[in-house]
């Protein structure tokens, strides 16, 4: 944990690593707690009607336990793959855990997720084993006959074909499993890149990487854990930011997890699960923050009482910042990682002042900067590549079966994020953008997260993707694609008082020379704005004529 500290300065000073050499992320996150407080709550398991089953460490030992009977019994062990392809709920943490247990590699996979999206992750991992539910179960039917690996999938629902009932299965073994003694080093978990840039990679994860995460998920949610915590994320357990900056290190600390399955995620429904469940803490990526900042009200219809908030993925800004100060009551923290490197970056309300438009300083115990083409630091103020040094604990052991693109990842004794930043003189980190998604615009370098920002600022604009449309004169012009709100009804003259809005906050180079209206923008399955398609879009424009 970090340690006790009432500046930013004196809780990096005062930490130190602590890995040991053998370390399970199952037995650490289950058996240690079921161990230490057995009634103790690890999930609340919140049905379609709203009201929540608790679920007991002791509990959560028994179904892992079993689990891990049912797979073992199937001849999986060390080093085998395992898919996990449910929703948020208590069989999903079991299933994961299970695997850590018997020293297998699990695989988040997102129910979202169509044929070619799991055949590609199932067939790349050589998965022996899924858990999944009829719907999964569904999807898998059509591609099993590619996936020759792919001998036992377990299905927590009754009578599907081609899987095995859970429960029965779980009935025909005991409560009792000996977990693997395994390496920190050790594999773990394979989590699939959101593959905003080709193919996804697996990203191959050690034991180790809930340790590594740990300092992150306790910086940004105001040093966690306190009394009275409960934390809950509308990101799926099925990517790094619901399983391992929530899901896991909350287990770790015997902190409640809510978990919740929403059919279609409204600002509504996260408001009332908040309120209802008593959420102190939650994990709440910035496009689910822009759908609860439009719900009209809010402050005085929905009573809630956070002690903190946690983003990251995409750069807040002031907007949403000041809008969580008036509706949430705190300030939210935004974080920075990656698959592959993840809560490496922080901001942390209770120690250090936040700054807009900055995603805080490195936290502590990850050796973060920004370096140049050579690999030598930049000095402050200067555009770079934000790296982090080798030897990280929450950094990944490299790409499943793909050396070469690991390779490609470091330079020399630094892993290079994929993101260009700007380094402050007090240690803050500016994110800047993807390397790709930089602007390049009559010699100006041109970052689209403060555009965004600044659009979603505009009374008549609810979300911004902003990208370099290709120009003969400018090389590129800056272009915007947006949301309206609810009601707005788009018009040329409401694109030049946009246009006009931004050019008078910002910069004359910076204000977007093109406003297109759009329904809605390309995400990702994690809600980041995919601008390499609205990039696409943008050439196509030209091309087009």
């Amino acid at each position: 944990m970090l340690p006790h500290g009432e500046t930013y300065e004196e809780v990096r000073d005062r930490f130190a690593w602590r890995v040991p050499a053998f370390y399970n992320i199952g037995v650490d996150v289950c058996d240690r707690r079921a161990a230490m407080e057995p009634g103790g709550i690890a999930i609340v398991d919140v049905g379609d009607d709203g009201a929540g089953r608790d679920v007991t460490f002791a509990e959560l030992r028994t179904l892992s336990n079993r689990m891990a009977n049912v797979l073992a019994a199937e001849g999986i062990g060390r080093g085998d793959r395992v898919g996990v392809l449910l929703p948020q709920m208590t069989e999903t943490a079991a299933a994961h855990i299970a695997v850590f247990k018997l020293g297998g590699i699990s695989i988040p996979l997102f129910t979202l997720f169509g044929e070619e999206a799991l055949q590609h992750r199932l067939g790349d991992s050589a998965a022996r084993a899924v858990v999944t539910n009829r719907e999964g179960a569904a999807k898998l039917a059509a591609i099993r006959s590619t996936l020759p690996s792919l001998g036992l999938v377990l299905c927590t629902d009754p009578d599907v074909p081609g899987t095995r009932f859970l429960r029965e299965a779980l009935a025909e073994h005991g409560d009792a499993f000996e977990p693997v003694r395994s390496r920190a080093d050790d594999p773990a978990l394979i989590i699939y890149t959101s593959g905003t840039t080709g193919l996804p990679k697996g990203a191959l994860h050690a034991h180790r990487v809930l340790l590594g995460h740990l300092p992150g998920v306790e910086m940004s949610h105001d040093l966690f854990p306190r009394p009275g915590d409960r934390i809950w994320t509308p990101a799926d357990w099925a990517w790094i930011g619901g399983l391992l900056d929530v899901l896991m290190p909350a287990l770790h600390h015997g902190v409640p997890v809510i978990a919740r399955r929403f059919p279609k995620f409204t600002g509504e429904a996260a408001f009332e699960l908040i309120e209802r469940h008593g959420v102190r803490n939650a994990f709440i990526p910035p496009t689910a923050l822009k759908t609860m900042r439009a719900v009209p009200d809010a402050a005085s219809r929905f009573r809630t009482r956070l002690r903190s908030v946690a983003s990251g993925g995409e750069t807040l800004g002031a907007e949403l910042l000041d809008w969580g100060r008036t509706v949430l009551g705190v300030t939210i923290n935004e974080f920075y990682g990656q698959t592959e490197c993840n809560m490496i970056v922080s901001s942390c309300q209770r120690i250090m002042p936040s700054r807009p438009g900055l995603m805080g300083r490195p936290v502590p115990g990850h050796a973060v900067d920004v370096i140049d083409d050579r690999g030598a630091p930049c000095p402050d103020g200067a555009q770079g590549h934000i790296a982090v040094r080798r030897g990280d604990p929450v950094m990944f052991l490299g790409y499943w079966n793909d050396e070469a693109a690991t390779r490609a990842k470091f330079l020399g004794d630094w892993l290079l994020t994929g993101d260009t930043g700007i380094r402050e003189p007090d240690g803050f980190i500016r994110f800047v953008g993807r390397d790709d998604d930089v602007i390049t615009s009559a010699g100006y370098r041109i970052g689209p997260g403060e555009i965004e920002d600044c659009l979603i600022r505009h009374p008549a604009v609810r979300m911004a993707g902003v990208v370099g449309k290709p120009d003969p004169l400018r090389t590129e012009i800056v272009k915007a694609y947006v949301v309206l709100k609810d009601g707005v009804v788009p018009s040329d003259a409401l694109a030049a008082d946009i246009r006009d809005h931004v050019r008078t906050r910002l910069a004359a180079h910076e204000y977007p020379r093109e406003v297109a209206f759009v329904t809605e923008l390309p995400l990702t399955t994690t809600g980041k704005i995919v601008r390499r398609e609205l990039r696409e879009r943008a050439r196509a424009e030209v091309a087009g004529g």
